[in-house]
């Protein structure tokens, strides 16, 4: 998702005059990264902003360059952008330990408290107090899922191309059933070859928050004698890292084939996931339709209603939205009773586990492997092209899973059944204090669970 604008530019005293970061502890940073782990509340605009402050401004680990450099490499990557960035940043200062180290303390809290919640979710979701809680967080997940189209969209769909490419996705998406890669491919497929027909039609700048407004800040081509050894692109070094990624991959995927066989549950999940990792240009909220689209309709490893509960979960706890998947896995493995009636948590832990573990193994790779090939190539037309074509189409997708959740929402009996205004009522108010007041997602969330709660009991 877009991020906010960041402050404007300081001189930081901690770093070299080469814009290199200054040395930090291994210890000292694992402390950090522990910590941003447990406040990195308010999705990726907060987490980017969080550490900007922290590590530019308060602490000084970070130069504003470096910082803004990192950032604008995030932004072109498939994934979750928040991670990423902690994976980079820990990367940059301590080599391979500090970037795994950064990204795994990044996701590690979210992903306890999730399954905890989870299984609370599970076990005692029929009650008044959780159902009412809920009954006002729906609406304020498709409140939710507007601002961030409108946000995304004004962004992105600067050019009559782009618009088109967004209508395209919706139509695709809603009226065809069109399965999200194949739209996904279509829109790169159109940015590709329109920026060799019509380059001029698509080399207008895109915003992408901070980075696209600080770029002319940052230095896009360094001296390679003033960038830190580890950042200089080595065919070895690649053929190492992609290696590696390959192992961990596979070993753990072979595993789970072997064992238990291509149809299980498990085994399915673990290849879902890893497709989903590859998809997420546009970061959590683009991911969703896909994610929905094989949990709910394809797999039934969730209802649609439960897949609403676990965005608004992973909306009111920390760390990166995609965390989601952790929700999904628990619940359609606790529901299926994978290990037997008796072991429903073990196998909703075991799930949540896998699936993270597969949805997030492709942004080390991505950060470890490619960060000075794929910083070297950013203003290529013929490469960002596509990109922006992307974004255009999850725009269109995103909107068509708002459709989907508010229609849900607002006539949970369908087209000819009554319409919930209790529930419209407060998605309105959510809405309004997004757009309108700049209100935080989680005190919105938080007060509209409040209303869910009373209109339950007044009920």
């Amino acid at each position: 998702m877009p991020a906010k604008p960041l402050p404007a530019p300081i001189e930081p005293a901690a770093a070299n005059n080469d814009g290199a970061t200054v040395e930090v502890s291994l210890r000292e940073a694992l402390g950090f990264w522990l910590k941003l782990g447990f406040i990195s509340f308010g999705g990726p605009s907060g987490q980017i902003a969080i550490m900007h402050a922290e590590l530019v401004e308060r602490r000084r680990w970070i130069s504003e360059q470096r910082f803004l450099h990192a950032l604008n490499y995030c932004m072109l990557l498939p994934g979750p952008e928040a991670q990423q960035l902690a994976t980079y940043l820990g990367w940059l200062m301590h080599k391979t330990r500090g970037g795994i180290a950064a990204g795994v303390l990044f996701v590690l809290p979210s992903l306890l408290i999730l399954m905890a919640l989870s299984w609370i979710y599970l076990a005692y979701g029929h009650t008044v107090l959780v159902t009412g809680l809920f009954a006002g967080i729906k609406p304020a997940v498709v409140a939710i899922l507007v601002h961030a189209i409108v946000r995304l969209g004004s962004r992105t769909l600067t050019q009559p191309a782009l618009w088109m490419v967004a209508a395209m996705a919706f139509v695709g998406m809603f009226a065809l059933g069109l399965p999200f890669p194949l739209i996904i491919l279509a829109a790169a497929a159109i940015g590709f070859v329109g920026s060799q027909l019509r380059p001029l039609a698509w080399s207008a700048s895109t915003g992408h928050g901070p980075a696209s407004k600080a770029s002319t800040a940052v230095v896009d081509s360094q001296p390679q004698a003033t960038r830190p050894a580890h950042t200089i692109f080595s065919w070895m070094r690649l053929t190492q890292v992609l290696c590696a990624g390959a192992v961990l991959w596979l070993v753990p995927f072979a595993a789970l084939t072997a064992y238990l066989g291509w149809a299980h549950s498990l085994t399915q999940m673990a290849w879902f996931f890893t497709k989903a990792a590859l998809l997420t240009f546009g970061g959590a909220y683009a991911v969703l339709p896909y994610v929905y689209q094989g949990a709910v309709v394809e797999y039934s490893w969730l209802s649609a209603g439960q897949m609403m509960d676990g965005l608004a979960l992973g909306e009111t706890t920390p760390g990166p939205l995609i965390m989601v998947v952790a929700f999904v896995g628990f619940v359609g493995s606790y529901v299926q009773a994978l290990f037997g009636p008796e072991l429903r948590l073990l196998a909703g832990v075991v799930a949540a586990c896998l699936v993270t573990w597969f949805t997030f193994l492709p942004s080390f790779i991505f950060i470890l492997a490619g960060g000075p090939l794929v910083e070297s190539t950013q203003a290529e037309l013929r490469l960002t092209a596509p990109l922006k074509a992307i974004t255009a189409a999850v725009v269109g997708v995103m909107a068509q899973l708002a459709w989907f959740f508010g229609q849900h929402t607002l006539l949970p009996q369908g087209l000819t059944g009554p319409v919930n205004f209790f529930a419209g009522a407060i998605a309105v108010l959510a809405a309004i204090a997004l757009m309108r007041y700049k209100r935080g997602v989680i005190e919105v969330i938080l007060a509209c669970a409040a209303l869910g709660l009373l209109g339950q009991l007044w009920s």
